[in-house]
């Protein structure tokens, strides 16, 4: 998630540069935003009750989504307001926060069960 808001912060930079370095840095951005959406899956997939799971797997696929539409859709809002140097860069308040509440689950007591055996 870290380097998905770095991309974030980065991609507006490149912008009438290099092509090829821009295609470079997005080529990593999409790879690590589907390695970010895999920990939220495998954390909810460990800590849900096993007769929900399906249900919150569901949610997480149908908010995840959601706010994709969310962000696509304000895009070129962003871009008119601030151009595109900086129009990404808000995008990094999702990783920011996603960086943050994982290492708030890391800290409880439940997330043993992360990575580990599950014992039912």
């Amino acid at each position: 998630m870290l380097i998905s808001g770095f991309c974030c912060l980065t991609v507006g930079m490149f912008f009438g540069g290099s092509p090829l370095v821009l295609l470079a840095l997005c080529l990593v951005w999409g790879f690590v935003i589907v390695a970010d959406s895999a920990q939220f899956s495998t954390s909810i997939t460990e800590l849900s009750d096993p007769a929900y799971v399906g249900t919150v797997l569901t949610l997480q696929t149908c908010l995840g989504f959601l706010l994709t539409m969310g962000s696509i859709r304000l895009m070129p809002v962003f871009v008119e307001q601030v151009g595109w140097e900086w129009a990404f860069a808000g995008l990094a308040l999702g990783p920011a926060f996603g960086v943050v509440s994982m290492y708030r689950l890391r800290r409880l007591p439940v997330a043993a069960k992360i990575g580990g055996e599950r014992k039912n």
